[in-house]
């Protein structure tokens, strides 16, 4: 009996080796690694097909709009309360705004920021953060190519048809009690944005609505009585965890692991992200703090603030938002010069 009960397990694991082996749905995907620092680093990106897959499928183009014509009577001549776009002929306005219709609007459309039998009526908060928000696209192309490039970027890319972004953050949650707790920046409580360690949940106050200084490694070899602490080491990781995960890359997408604080070895994108964060700092400074008065209580954070952008607002998982295909070279409107 027992030599049969043997025979028959060995049987079994032959034939379930077999399987894992052989049947295409236990097999494991092909892991390809794209070079992305220099040769001989060990510099590299890991993906599957299938992983490319659902990527490309959740980083696809809207429905194009036809172009319209730039003559015309102006925007301004035929609509009243035109405060930003005034450069635009009507016809390019229209555009734009089926253009934030199916981008923004969602369910409602352009209901979401106008009050359909009066178009010029500000009543609605959300027409006056619209325009904030055209503002700051049309500053972006114009004056922040050095992260952008001629790539662009439009309402779409953060918005992706929801009124709201998927990826905004607010400043941490307030104390639940008092003493350790009360200071420890949401520490202990892993969470998506840290990478699911027990770094604070809130990574970016005072680094990217701020000028706190990102760095871990001291440039000291012996302690000194000033310089980057423990503490701010720790809030450091749990940034590049957050940055990481929102482009859905690893370490080594900017860094040489065997000296993390290189300039010199690390990947040459590395400079394009410290563009994205003094981006991203600027965005929230002039354009995101600002309309904290505008927005009704349900649309604040648990401390009172408004909505700010970080990186996975407009990557969301991508290295490049929408894996880089440029929609603002159709939208001429998006790239003009705002009014101040």
């Amino acid at each position: 009996m027992k030599t049969t009960a043997l025979l028959l397990g060995g049987v079994a694991t032959a034939l379930l080796a077999t399987a894992v082996i052989f049947t295409p749905g236990w097999n494991l995907s092909k892991v390809t690694t794209t070079q992305t620092g220099f040769r001989g680093t060990m510099m590299g990106e890991l993906s599957t097909a299938k992983s490319r897959s659902l990527l490309k499928a959740a980083n696809a183009l809207p429905d194009a709009i036809d172009p319209a014509e730039a003559g015309g009577k102006k925007a301004t001549e035929v609509y009243k309360n035109v405060q930003v776009l005034t450069d635009l002929s009507s016809a390019q306005l229209d555009r734009v705004m089926l253009g934030l219709a199916a981008w923004v609007g969602g369910d409602d459309g352009c209901a979401y920021c106008h009050n359909v039998d009066n178009l010029s009526d500000d009543g609605k908060y959300t027409k006056r953060v619209a325009r904030v928000m055209l503002k700051m696209t049309r500053h972006i192309n114009q004056d922040w190519k050095a992260h952008v490039a001629n790539t662009g970027v439009t309402c779409y890319t953060c918005h992706r048809g929801h009124p709201v972004p998927k990826y905004v953050w607010y400043k941490g949650a307030p104390p639940r009690t008092g003493g350790f707790s009360a200071t420890n920046d949401g520490a202990g409580h892993p969470d998506f944005v840290n990478g699911t360690t027990a770094l604070k949940t809130d990574p970016f106050s005072g680094f990217l609505d701020g000028k706190d200084t990102i760095r871990v490694q001291s440039d000291k070899a012996l302690p000194v009585s000033f310089g980057p602490s423990i503490r701010s080491a720790e809030n450091t990781y749990s940034l590049m965890m957050a940055i990481s995960g929102s482009l859905g890359v690893n370490c080594t997408y900017c860094h040489n692991t065997r000296v993390f604080r290189s300039w010199t070895e690390g990947s040459p994108v590395r400079v394009t992200a410290w563009q994205g964060i003094q981006m991203a700092r600027e965005l929230n400074a002039d354009y995101l703090e600002p309309l904290q008065a505008t927005f009704p209580a349900n649309r604040l954070g648990p401390t009172g603030d408004g909505p700010k952008v970080y990186c996975a607002t407009c990557h969301q998982g991508a290295p490049k938002p929408l894996l880089g295909q440029s929609m603002a070279k159709n939208w001429p409107e998006l790239d003009g010069v705002a009014a101040k």
